[in-house]
């Protein structure tokens, strides 16, 4: 049985030309003055018990007015939100926190929200305040504390039991890095025990890392839903243009490969070369890597920028850098040109697959002029065949003294 199933979900505003025909319309008199905004249509979708369910949009697609929904704090127009089982949100940073109250009476008070028993509340009050790492700030009005604190607080709050569902709605993109590592292993934690999760961020390398599957919100519609990598893939060529075409296609190797731009310049080849110079897939930790890549203009083109990244088997981008970055920006680029990019890499990477992203922009990010975005232009593995054995994604050559005292 599933733990959440939405089942046609519609949100629907009513919209007045002006606050008099609203008024009127408390009193039964309908002028018609009035249109129907739709902040979310047909949304239907459903997660299993121990599923992580990434949400991802623009800022105005309906994420958070899909969240409210299925939490209950609105109430849908049409359609059905069935739950099985007690569900913990995070809606909004300091939503439903008064802040002349203490930290300690907020807590308190959304427990009691969260249908814990005043017994269970004063059980848990000394888990929220260890897991918060407020300190004394616990009890202090909640006017006196930063972003991160509200964040600890609220997540503190959320999690001091195991929901069946959890909705978060990017609480985690604030406060510092080793709560936010705290607070991602309990996630885990209480996904291995068989909790679902809801997660609304923008932050890519979360998504990959947190959830098994996308779905993307679009005008309040779900536009794509699959495999984290190639829906985060859709979701970044979608944010360069929205008339810039976008294409996505399975590859031998089972990577879904996403392209998109105008078209103005594209990458002709692409290839991978090991240290003496021969086309290679394969490399050893700790070796170098040619990145051999030859590119067309098709149109005359004022300013062209050249990027690249490596992406971990998760689309985790480990590394990237461009031409803007290494100042070596090509100006007046007329239509037939070729260019030739070698870069050379040290390989100083964990073992595992990895792929590399390409780009044609005209500045430092896509957002602009969108050329060509190219995800999973190629593939290469690592295998360490040289050194000591070591765990991560990175391999960072070591040197360990020991001194006797």
């Amino acid at each position: 049985m599933n733990v959440l199933t939405v089942n046609g979900v519609c949100k629907r505003y009513r919209q007045y030309s002006a606050e008099l025909f609203r008024v009127l319309h408390w009193f039964g008199i309908d002028l018609g003055r009035w249109q129907d905004h739709c902040s979310l249509h047909e949304t239907s979708f459903s997660v299993a018990p121990g599923q992580s369910v990434g949400i991802v949009g623009r800022n105005g697609a309906g994420k958070s007015t899909l969240l409210k929904i299925i939490a209950g704090a609105l109430t849908p127009s049409s359609g059905e939100v069935a739950i099985n089982g007690r569900v913990a949100a995070i809606l909004e940073l300091g939503m439903g926190f008064n802040p002349e109250l203490t930290g300690r009476q907020n807590a308190a008070f959304s427990a009691g929200l969260m249908g814990f028993s005043a017994h269970n509340v004063d059980t848990l009050l000394p888990h929220i305040h260890d897991f918060s790492e407020l300190g004394d700030y616990f009890d202090q009005p909640l006017r006196v504390y930063s972003s991160g604190m509200q964040a600890r607080l609220a997540f503190a709050v959320a999690t001091a039991q195991r929901p069946e569902l959890l909705i978060i709605d990017e609480a985690l993109s604030v406060g510092d890095v080793a709560f936010q590592q705290k607070s991602f292993a309990r996630l885990k934690e209480f996904q291995a025990q068989g909790s679902s999760i809801l997660f609304v961020s923008h932050d890519r390398n979360a998504v990959l890392t947190l959830c098994d599957e996308v779905l993307l919100l679009d005008h309040g519609r779900v536009i794509q839903r699959g495999a984290p990598e190639a829906v985060m893939d859709f979701y970044n060529a979608l944010l360069a243009s929205e008339q810039t075409a976008i294409q996505q296609y399975q590859q031998e190797n089972d990577v879904t490969r996403t392209t998109s731009g105008s078209g103005e310049a594209t990458v002709e080849s692409i290839e991978l070369r090991d240290e003496s110079g021969n086309y290679a897939s394969q490399f050893a930790t700790g070796t170098f890597m040619t990145l051999d890549v030859t590119i067309v203009a098709h149109a005359n083109i004022e300013k062209l920028v050249f990027g690249f990244s490596i992406k971990n088997r998760l689309g985790v981008t480990i590394f990237g850098t461009n031409t803007a970055l290494s100042d070596q920006v090509l100006y007046n680029v007329t239509a037939g040109s070729h260019y030739r990019f070698l870069i050379n890499l040290p390989l100083n990477l964990g073992v595992g697959d990895y792929t590399i992203q390409t780009a044609l922009v005209d500045s430092e990010t896509h957002l602009n002029r969108n050329y060509q975005w190219l995800d999973a232009a190629k593939s290469f593995s690592i295998a360490n065949l040289h050194h000591h054995e070591f765990v991560g994604s990175a391999w960072l050559p070591t040197s360990i003294k020991i001194i006797k005292q």
